[in-house]
């Protein structure tokens, strides 16, 4: 009974949806300005960082982007010592914006579709938290309809709506083996969705001076019908039917209010701050569809904290066909101590930024980023699995995105 309750708490996933791998991956211009564009109206990627400067873009326009995420952790175990590390294959966040509007209307229409919480993570085979997990597949991806009304020179107001879909595989070894000495694993796989909205306000109460006001509304993702495969010896199958489960997962809201200044006719410098309401997800609970005396429902803390950010960034005209961009920001871990897990091995970051923006014909431009997401060290032990040791995490982010503006 003793391994069969060690079994059962380790069938509780940490996660569904991401939960410190929020991805700000919505527009390579912002992303190389620290993430930073609440207050500017660079391009179409304003449809996600604030709908209400969507109708003081001076052009329609469509884009797409794609980013190369290249992860690294590195686990040392609090007990053995021993260190290890993840085989994690590169995630590729998208992002997709048109914007059209006549030239003489005071109202634009965009349309979003971009990945804001994403992570695929694969642990080295026979680490020591193979019993927490081994590899999750994260995708998810928002639409956003959006309206903004320019409601004169200074002032612009807009709204979207929100639909959210998300996709899940978890995987994870079991403290159980066969007579032949095989592993014994789950698999937890599924899909969600859910809607929300996302809010704006731009002002620009000086020529030389934009402010921007935008919310991004919780977004609850449900999963219903998922699927859970346990692959355990014969005698145990009765206890751990493979079958359905659900859960429900609140993605946070987030407050931002950003400034921008243009402190010459060639430099732009504009800063954010976040406001992220992860307090909302204080426990997951997984529901099976069939339950027997060792797989019962469950609720598992979670306790997360509201959190913020704060993002600085710039860019340069170099010439009429060359801009430069670079920034920074600084990131707020929500994750309290003692609730750490293998798959968000989340810590405060200190991120740096950079790209460059190139106009090579008449109405089309071609912006590239980079970014290096740097976690802080973190040393903690799960109240839920006892995984106890110390993770360090670096990102490298390239990216790319194409513009063609048209009237």
């Amino acid at each position: 009974m003793k391994k069969l309750f060690i079994v059962l708490s380790m069938l509780s996933p940490s996660l569904l949806f991401a939960q410190g791998f929020q991805v700000n991956l919505q527009g390579q211009k912002q992303q190389a300005m620290g993430g930073a564009g609440v207050a500017t109206n660079l391009d179409g990627a304003s449809v996600f960082y604030n709908p209400g400067s969507v109708s003081h873009l001076k052009e329609n326009s469509v884009s797409v982007g794609v980013s190369l995420t290249a992860e690294s952790t590195a686990f040392r175990d609090g007990n053995s010592q021993q260190q290890f590390r993840t085989n994690s294959p590169i995630s590729t966040p998208f992002t997709g914006y048109g914007v059209w509007g006549p030239k003489e209307s005071k109202f634009k229409f965009g349309m979003g579709v971009y990945t804001p919480f994403g992570s695929t993570i694969k642990y080295e085979d026979g680490w020591s938290g193979r019993y927490a997990l081994t590899q999750m597949k994260l995708l998810s991806v928002f639409f956003q309809p959006t309206l903004s009304y320019k409601v004169n020179d200074k002032l612009g107001i807009g709204a979207g709506f929100v639909y959210g879909y998300g996709h899940i595989d978890l995987s994870k070894d079991l403290p159980i083996a066969n007579a032949n000495g095989q592993q014994s694993t789950a698999n937890l796989s599924g899909t969600a969705g859910g809607m929300g909205y996302n809010l704006g306000v731009y002002y620009k109460p000086i020529e030389k001076i934009s402010i921007g006001l935008s919310y991004r509304s919780q977004v609850n993702m449900k999963l219903k019908n998922g699927s859970a495969t346990f692959n355990v010896p014969n005698s145990l199958q009765t206890n751990f039917p493979s079958g359905s489960f659900s859960a429900t997962l609140p993605l946070p809201q987030v407050l931002t209010l950003g400034v921008a200044v243009n402190a010459t006719e060639k430099l732009v410098v504009t800063a954010d701050v976040n406001y992220i309401g992860w307090g909302s997800y204080k426990s997951l609970s997984f529901d099976y569809a069939q339950n027997t005396t060792s797989l019962k429902d469950t609720e598992s803390p979670r306790n997360y904290k509201n959190t913020y950010a704060i993002r600085l960034g710039g860019q340069y005209t170099l010439s009429e066909k060359i801009l430069l961009r670079a920034g920074m920001n600084y990131e707020k871990s929500p994750i309290k101590n003692g609730y750490v897990t293998p798959e968000v091995p989340d810590a405060d970051r200190l991120n740096f930024t950079g790209g460059i923006g190139y106009k090579p014909i008449e109405r089309f431009m071609i912006d590239a980023s980079f970014s290096y997401i740097n976690f802080m060290k973190r040393t903690d032990t799960n109240i839920e699995t006892n995984l106890s040791g110390t993770y360090k995490t670096r990102i490298l982010v390239p990216g790319l995105s194409l513009t063609y503006n048209f009237n």
